[in-house]
């Protein structure tokens, strides 16, 4: 219960903060904006004779560019939240405040976790399935597996905002947000060399660049989100013509990641979770 009550305020801290408020605002802002373009697009495509299969496709690519865009969003979004977890409490002395009371540390980690948690998931499902329903809505088309593709967009989150708290155990909360920006970046950078590796044959560019995504998932769970925003078409398509020369594009993705590497990604937002509990466990207040 006290892991719970912990998430509750954290929860609380956050809406007080006008975190949450300015988060919807801007997520409201992009939506019309976004809405607004594609409505456009759609009337002068339709207006040129464009039949619907092609301005299909040209909607799923206009979604995974937004949730592109958006990934980088929330990714950020995760690590500032993740970065000062901790750390503003070790630093305005709040922790040792609290943990005068019969709390342990595990479970003031753990509360701050899930609290965060919640408000980076509620945020990416409900921004995710919005701005999806918005597209649809002017154009008539919808992804494949819209909930899969949110559901990937959060765990992208989860894995990132996992790694701000354990960093924030030990280093101040501005240089863990930032080291958590820079090594999303570089993640995806390393599944973009993975894909060219594969373009060139290159096995040890790919080995490097694959082993870089189990070390931290993010890419790899990015994957996931466009096979969900992805029309069959495209995959057909791509493949038949390309072949595995494909998967050089970072935009594309003919299957979803494999459940080994979504098993993984599970047990390792776990074990750098309780490594973030063993770290706060062995501070010095």
């Amino acid at each position: 219960m006290t892991v719970v009550t912990i998430a509750r305020l954290t929860i609380a801290e956050a809406v007080r903060r006008r975190i949450v408020l300015v988060l919807i605002a801007l997520t409201l802002v992009s939506v019309a904006l976004t809405t607004l373009g594609v409505e456009r697009l759609v009337s002068l495509a339709r207006a040129d004779g464009t039949n619907d299969l092609q301005i299909q496709v040209g909607i799923s690519q206009i979604l995974i560019l937004v949730a592109f865009m958006f990934s980088f969003v929330l990714a950020m979004t995760a690590a500032f939240l993740g970065a000062p977890a901790i750390a503003a409490d070790l630093e305005s002395g709040v922790a040792a405040a609290i943990l005068v009371r019969p709390i342990r540390r595990a479970e003031l980690v753990l509360g701050r976790w899930l609290g965060l948690v919640v408000v980076v998931v509620a945020y990416a499902v409900a921004s995710g399935l919005l701005e999806i329903a918005g597209v649809g809505l002017v154009s008539g088309s919808a992804p494949p597996y819209p909930m899969l593709a949110v559901g990937y967009l959060a765990a992208q989150a989860i894995v990132l905002l996992t790694l701000a708290i354990l960093l924030s155990t030990r280093v101040p909360a501005i240089a863990s947000g930032a080291i958590c920006v820079v090594l999303f970046g570089l993640a995806w950078m390393a599944g973009v060399f993975a894909g060219i590796g594969t373009f060139l044959q290159a096995g040890p560019l790919v080995s490097v660049a694959e082993a870089s995504r189990w070390l931290l998932p993010t890419d790899g769970l990015w994957r996931g989100t466009i096979y969900g925003l992805e029309p069959p078409i495209i995959g057909a398509i791509v493949g038949g013509r390309v072949g595995p020369a494909a998967s050089a594009n970072p935009f594309f993705a003919a299957e979803p990641p494999p459940l080994p590497f979504v098993a993984w990604s599970a047990i390792w937002v776990a074990l750098v979770l309780g490594l973030a509990v063993w770290s706060f466990s062995r501070r010095d207040l």
